[in-house]
Protein backbone atom coordinates (compact mmCIF):
# COMPACT_ATOMS: atom_id res chain seq x y z
CA UNK A 1 0.00 0.00 0.00
CA UNK A 2 2.78 2.43 0.94
CA UNK A 3 4.61 1.54 -2.28
CA UNK A 4 1.58 2.47 -4.40
CA UNK A 5 1.11 5.74 -2.49
CA UNK A 6 4.75 6.64 -3.17
CA UNK A 7 4.40 5.55 -6.80
CA UNK A 8 1.29 7.72 -7.33
CA UNK A 9 2.97 10.83 -5.95
CA UNK A 10 6.18 10.09 -7.87
CA UNK A 11 4.21 9.75 -11.11
CA UNK A 12 2.32 12.94 -10.25
CA UNK A 13 5.68 14.71 -9.90
CA UNK A 14 6.74 13.40 -13.32
CA UNK A 15 3.43 14.64 -14.75
CA UNK A 16 4.09 18.09 -13.31
CA UNK A 17 7.67 18.27 -14.63
CA UNK A 18 6.56 17.12 -18.09
CA UNK A 19 3.79 19.74 -18.01
CA UNK A 20 6.34 22.40 -17.05
CA UNK A 21 8.62 21.43 -19.96
CA UNK A 22 5.66 21.49 -22.33
CA UNK A 23 4.47 24.93 -21.18
CA UNK A 24 7.97 26.48 -21.31
CA UNK A 25 8.64 25.25 -24.85
CA UNK A 26 5.12 26.03 -26.00
CA UNK A 27 5.55 29.58 -24.71
CA UNK A 28 8.95 29.94 -26.41
CA UNK A 29 7.43 28.69 -29.67
CA UNK A 30 4.57 31.17 -29.33
CA UNK A 31 7.02 34.04 -28.79
CA UNK A 32 9.06 33.15 -31.88
CA UNK A 33 5.98 32.86 -34.06
CA UNK A 34 4.65 36.14 -32.60
CA UNK A 35 1.28 34.70 -31.55
CA UNK A 36 2.06 34.73 -27.83
CA UNK A 37 -0.84 36.84 -26.52
CA UNK A 38 -3.54 35.33 -28.69
CA UNK A 39 -2.49 31.76 -28.01
CA UNK A 40 -1.76 31.97 -24.30
CA UNK A 41 -4.30 34.32 -22.76
CA UNK A 42 -7.54 32.66 -23.78
CA UNK A 43 -6.81 28.99 -24.44
CA UNK A 44 -3.36 27.80 -23.39
CA UNK A 45 -3.17 29.04 -19.79
CA UNK A 46 -6.18 27.23 -18.36
CA UNK A 47 -5.68 24.16 -20.54
CA UNK A 48 -1.93 23.83 -19.95
CA UNK A 49 -2.23 23.50 -16.18
CA UNK A 50 -5.02 20.93 -16.76
CA UNK A 51 -2.80 18.68 -18.90
CA UNK A 52 -2.19 16.17 -16.06
CA UNK A 53 -5.97 15.75 -15.63
CA UNK A 54 -6.32 15.39 -19.41
CA UNK A 55 -3.73 12.63 -19.76
CA UNK A 56 -4.96 10.80 -16.65
CA UNK A 57 -8.48 11.00 -18.12
CA UNK A 58 -7.30 9.73 -21.49
CA UNK A 59 -5.46 6.78 -19.93
CA UNK A 60 -8.36 5.88 -17.62
CA UNK A 61 -10.83 6.01 -20.52
CA UNK A 62 -8.67 3.79 -22.72
CA UNK A 63 -8.35 1.28 -19.87
CA UNK A 64 -12.14 1.38 -19.27
CA UNK A 65 -11.66 3.00 -15.84
CA UNK A 66 -13.27 6.33 -16.74
CA UNK A 67 -14.87 6.65 -13.29
CA UNK A 68 -11.35 7.41 -11.98
CA UNK A 69 -11.20 10.42 -14.28
CA UNK A 70 -14.59 11.68 -13.03
CA UNK A 71 -13.30 11.50 -9.45
CA UNK A 72 -10.07 13.21 -10.48
CA UNK A 73 -11.91 16.05 -12.26
CA UNK A 74 -14.36 16.65 -9.41
CA UNK A 75 -11.55 16.48 -6.86
CA UNK A 76 -9.39 18.83 -8.97
CA UNK A 77 -12.17 21.42 -9.29
CA UNK A 78 -12.84 21.28 -5.54
CA UNK A 79 -9.10 21.62 -4.92
CA UNK A 80 -8.86 24.55 -7.37
CA UNK A 81 -11.45 26.50 -5.36
CA UNK A 82 -9.96 25.62 -1.98
CA UNK A 83 -6.36 24.38 -1.98
CA UNK A 84 -5.18 26.36 -5.01
CA UNK A 85 -6.84 29.76 -4.67
CA UNK A 86 -6.91 29.44 -0.87
CA UNK A 87 -3.23 28.52 -0.78
CA UNK A 88 -2.38 31.38 -3.15
CA UNK A 89 -4.15 33.88 -0.87
CA UNK A 90 -2.70 32.33 2.29
CA UNK A 91 0.92 32.30 1.10
CA UNK A 92 1.01 35.17 -1.41
CA UNK A 93 -1.33 37.59 0.36
CA UNK A 94 -4.74 39.03 -0.44
CA UNK A 95 -5.90 38.58 -4.04
CA UNK A 96 -7.71 41.52 -5.59
CA UNK A 97 -10.54 40.82 -8.03
CA UNK A 98 -10.02 42.92 -11.14
CA UNK A 99 -11.62 43.32 -14.55
CA UNK A 100 -14.66 41.28 -15.59
CA UNK A 101 -13.93 38.27 -13.42
CA UNK A 102 -16.86 38.86 -11.04
CA UNK A 103 -19.33 39.66 -13.80
CA UNK A 104 -18.51 36.97 -16.37
CA UNK A 105 -15.73 34.52 -15.53
CA UNK A 106 -17.27 33.24 -12.27
CA UNK A 107 -20.60 32.68 -14.00
CA UNK A 108 -19.00 30.84 -16.94
CA UNK A 109 -16.84 28.70 -14.66
CA UNK A 110 -19.86 27.78 -12.52
CA UNK A 111 -21.92 26.80 -15.58
CA UNK A 112 -19.06 24.68 -16.90
CA UNK A 113 -18.47 22.95 -13.55
CA UNK A 114 -22.15 22.11 -12.98
CA UNK A 115 -22.79 20.89 -16.55
CA UNK A 116 -21.51 17.30 -15.97
CA UNK A 117 -23.31 17.20 -12.61
CA UNK A 118 -26.62 17.97 -14.34
CA UNK A 119 -25.94 15.39 -17.04
CA UNK A 120 -25.12 12.81 -14.36
CA UNK A 121 -28.57 12.94 -12.71
CA UNK A 122 -29.26 9.54 -14.30
CA UNK A 123 -25.89 8.27 -12.94
CA UNK A 124 -24.53 7.83 -16.48
CA UNK A 125 -22.43 10.14 -18.63
CA UNK A 126 -22.99 8.81 -22.14
CA UNK A 127 -21.18 9.57 -25.39
CA UNK A 128 -23.98 12.01 -26.27
CA UNK A 129 -23.36 13.75 -22.94
CA UNK A 130 -19.67 13.85 -23.83
CA UNK A 131 -20.48 15.60 -27.11
CA UNK A 132 -22.66 18.09 -25.24
CA UNK A 133 -19.76 18.90 -22.89
CA UNK A 134 -17.33 19.31 -25.78
CA UNK A 135 -19.80 21.64 -27.49
CA UNK A 136 -20.05 23.67 -24.29
CA UNK A 137 -16.26 24.00 -24.20
CA UNK A 138 -16.24 25.28 -27.78
CA UNK A 139 -18.93 27.83 -26.88
CA UNK A 140 -16.91 28.81 -23.78
CA UNK A 141 -13.85 29.51 -25.92
CA UNK A 142 -15.91 31.42 -28.49
CA UNK A 143 -17.26 33.64 -25.69
CA UNK A 144 -13.77 34.21 -24.27
CA UNK A 145 -12.26 35.04 -27.66
CA UNK A 146 -15.23 37.17 -28.71
CA UNK A 147 -14.16 39.84 -26.24
CA UNK A 148 -12.88 42.91 -27.99
CA UNK A 149 -9.23 42.58 -27.00
CA UNK A 150 -9.07 39.00 -28.27
CA UNK A 151 -10.75 39.93 -31.55
CA UNK A 152 -8.22 42.71 -32.11
CA UNK A 153 -5.33 40.37 -31.41
CA UNK A 154 -6.84 37.71 -33.68
CA UNK A 155 -7.25 40.17 -36.58
CA UNK A 156 -3.69 41.35 -36.08
CA UNK A 157 -2.29 37.80 -36.25
CA UNK A 158 -4.49 37.00 -39.25
CA UNK A 159 -3.15 40.00 -41.14
CA UNK A 160 0.42 38.87 -40.46
CA UNK A 161 -0.25 35.41 -41.86
CA UNK A 162 -0.06 33.11 -38.85
CA UNK A 163 0.00 29.78 -40.66
CA UNK A 164 2.61 30.87 -43.21
CA UNK A 165 4.85 32.32 -40.50
CA UNK A 166 4.47 29.25 -38.30
CA UNK A 167 5.54 26.88 -41.11
CA UNK A 168 8.46 29.14 -41.99
CA UNK A 169 9.65 29.36 -38.38
CA UNK A 170 9.42 25.58 -37.94
CA UNK A 171 12.26 25.18 -40.44
CA UNK A 172 14.66 26.89 -38.04
CA UNK A 173 16.85 24.63 -35.91
CA UNK A 174 15.94 26.23 -32.54
CA UNK A 175 12.24 25.91 -33.28
CA UNK A 176 12.69 22.24 -34.23
CA UNK A 177 14.42 21.70 -30.87
CA UNK A 178 11.43 23.18 -29.02
CA UNK A 179 9.00 21.09 -31.05
CA UNK A 180 11.09 18.03 -30.13
CA UNK A 181 10.84 18.89 -26.41
CA UNK A 182 7.08 19.41 -26.77
CA UNK A 183 6.66 15.98 -28.40
CA UNK A 184 8.92 14.33 -25.80
CA UNK A 185 6.98 15.89 -22.91
CA UNK A 186 3.69 14.66 -24.43
CA UNK A 187 5.11 11.12 -24.63
CA UNK A 188 6.23 11.34 -20.97
CA UNK A 189 2.77 12.64 -20.00
CA UNK A 190 1.11 9.71 -21.76
CA UNK A 191 3.29 7.04 -20.16
CA UNK A 192 3.29 8.53 -16.65
CA UNK A 193 -0.50 9.03 -16.77
CA UNK A 194 -0.96 5.43 -17.88
CA UNK A 195 1.14 4.10 -14.98
CA UNK A 196 -0.59 6.49 -12.59
CA UNK A 197 -3.99 5.05 -13.53
CA UNK A 198 -2.69 1.49 -13.10
CA UNK A 199 -1.24 2.34 -9.67
CA UNK A 200 -4.51 4.02 -8.62
CA UNK A 201 -6.51 0.93 -9.64
CA UNK A 202 -4.16 -1.34 -7.65
CA UNK A 203 -4.42 0.96 -4.61
CA UNK A 204 -8.22 0.92 -4.85
CA UNK A 205 -8.17 -2.89 -4.81
CA UNK A 206 -5.79 -3.04 -1.83
CA UNK A 207 -7.78 -0.51 0.20
CA UNK A 208 -11.12 -1.86 -1.04
CA UNK A 209 -12.17 1.67 -2.04
CA UNK A 210 -14.22 2.79 -5.07
CA UNK A 211 -12.12 4.25 -7.89
CA UNK A 212 -14.02 7.53 -7.80
CA UNK A 213 -12.83 8.06 -4.23
CA UNK A 214 -9.20 7.39 -5.18
CA UNK A 215 -9.58 10.00 -7.91
CA UNK A 216 -11.28 12.48 -5.57
CA UNK A 217 -8.82 12.35 -2.71
CA UNK A 218 -5.47 11.08 -3.99
CA UNK A 219 -4.97 11.47 -7.74
CA UNK A 220 -6.59 14.93 -7.81
CA UNK A 221 -4.08 16.32 -5.30
CA UNK A 222 -1.19 15.28 -7.53
CA UNK A 223 -2.71 16.55 -10.78
CA UNK A 224 -3.69 19.90 -9.21
CA UNK A 225 -0.14 20.77 -8.17
CA UNK A 226 0.62 22.73 -11.40
CA UNK A 227 -2.31 25.06 -10.65
CA UNK A 228 -1.14 25.43 -7.03
CA UNK A 229 2.46 26.26 -8.02
CA UNK A 230 1.25 28.72 -10.67
CA UNK A 231 -1.25 30.32 -8.27
CA UNK A 232 1.31 30.86 -5.49
CA UNK A 233 3.89 32.30 -7.89
CA UNK A 234 1.35 34.62 -9.53
CA UNK A 235 0.02 35.81 -6.15
CA UNK A 236 3.55 36.60 -4.91
CA UNK A 237 4.09 38.62 -8.11
CA UNK A 238 0.82 40.49 -7.36
CA UNK A 239 -0.75 39.07 -10.54
CA UNK A 240 -4.13 38.22 -9.03
CA UNK A 241 -5.88 38.44 -12.40
CA UNK A 242 -3.64 35.60 -13.61
CA UNK A 243 -4.64 33.51 -10.57
CA UNK A 244 -8.36 33.99 -11.18
CA UNK A 245 -8.00 33.64 -14.95
CA UNK A 246 -6.17 30.35 -14.58
CA UNK A 247 -8.76 29.22 -12.01
CA UNK A 248 -11.75 29.76 -14.30
CA UNK A 249 -9.91 28.36 -17.33
CA UNK A 250 -8.85 25.19 -15.49
CA UNK A 251 -12.33 24.55 -14.06
CA UNK A 252 -13.93 25.02 -17.49
CA UNK A 253 -11.39 22.76 -19.23
CA UNK A 254 -11.71 20.06 -16.56
CA UNK A 255 -15.51 19.93 -16.49
CA UNK A 256 -16.21 20.20 -20.23
CA UNK A 257 -13.27 19.38 -22.50
CA UNK A 258 -11.55 16.70 -20.43
CA UNK A 259 -14.56 14.87 -19.01
CA UNK A 260 -16.25 15.23 -22.43
CA UNK A 261 -13.37 13.44 -24.18
CA UNK A 262 -13.36 10.75 -21.49
CA UNK A 263 -17.11 10.11 -21.82
CA UNK A 264 -16.78 10.03 -25.61
CA UNK A 265 -14.15 7.27 -25.38
CA UNK A 266 -15.65 5.35 -22.45
CA UNK A 267 -19.08 6.30 -20.97
CA UNK A 268 -19.02 6.88 -17.20
CA UNK A 269 -21.33 4.98 -14.84
CA UNK A 270 -21.46 5.96 -11.18
CA UNK A 271 -21.49 3.14 -8.63
CA UNK A 272 -20.34 4.79 -5.40
CA UNK A 273 -23.13 7.37 -5.60
CA UNK A 274 -22.76 8.53 -1.96
CA UNK A 275 -19.15 9.68 -2.53
CA UNK A 276 -20.15 11.42 -5.76
CA UNK A 277 -23.13 13.15 -4.11
CA UNK A 278 -21.00 14.36 -1.20
CA UNK A 279 -18.38 15.73 -3.61
CA UNK A 280 -21.10 17.54 -5.57
CA UNK A 281 -22.49 19.13 -2.41
CA UNK A 282 -19.03 20.15 -1.19
CA UNK A 283 -18.22 21.73 -4.56
CA UNK A 284 -21.40 23.82 -4.42
CA UNK A 285 -20.64 24.88 -0.82
CA UNK A 286 -17.02 25.82 -1.61
CA UNK A 287 -18.06 27.67 -4.75
CA UNK A 288 -20.70 29.56 -2.73
CA UNK A 289 -18.13 30.51 -0.09
CA UNK A 290 -15.59 31.55 -2.69
CA UNK A 291 -18.12 33.73 -4.53
CA UNK A 292 -19.34 35.31 -1.27
CA UNK A 293 -15.77 36.16 -0.24
CA UNK A 294 -14.80 37.84 -3.52
CA UNK A 295 -18.20 39.53 -3.95
CA UNK A 296 -18.23 41.34 -0.60
CA UNK A 297 -14.88 43.17 -0.79
CA UNK A 298 -13.67 42.39 -4.33
CA UNK A 299 -10.70 40.52 -2.92
CA UNK A 300 -9.78 37.25 -1.22
CA UNK A 301 -8.03 37.83 2.12
CA UNK A 302 -5.63 35.48 3.88
CA UNK A 303 -8.19 34.36 6.49
CA UNK A 304 -10.69 33.62 3.70
CA UNK A 305 -8.06 31.54 1.90
CA UNK A 306 -7.47 29.67 5.16
CA UNK A 307 -11.23 29.07 5.50
CA UNK A 308 -11.39 27.53 2.01
CA UNK A 309 -8.34 25.41 2.84
CA UNK A 310 -9.98 24.13 6.05
CA UNK A 311 -13.23 23.32 4.23
CA UNK A 312 -11.22 21.09 1.90
CA UNK A 313 -9.67 19.27 4.87
CA UNK A 314 -13.15 18.74 6.37
CA UNK A 315 -14.31 17.32 3.02
CA UNK A 316 -11.43 14.81 3.02
CA UNK A 317 -12.14 13.74 6.62
CA UNK A 318 -15.87 13.28 5.96
CA UNK A 319 -15.19 11.22 2.84
CA UNK A 320 -12.94 8.83 4.76
CA UNK A 321 -15.27 8.63 7.75
CA UNK A 322 -18.20 7.77 5.48
CA UNK A 323 -16.47 4.59 4.26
Amino acid sequence: MLLYFILIFLLSFILIKATDILIVNFEALSVKTKIRKFALTGLILGLATSLPEFFVGLSSALEDKSILSLGNIMGANIANLSLVVGGAALIGGALKVEGIFLKKDVFYAFLAATAPMILLTDKVLSRIDGLILLTLYVFYQIIIFSEEKHLQEFKKTQEMGVIHRLIRKMNHLETKKEIGWILLSIVILLFSADFLVRAAVKLAVILNLPLILIGLLIVSVGTTLPELVFGIKASKDKQSSMVFGNLSGSIAANATLIIGVVALISPIRIQAFASYLLATMVFLIIFGLFYFFIRTKHRLDRWEGLTLFLVYLIFVIIQFRSL
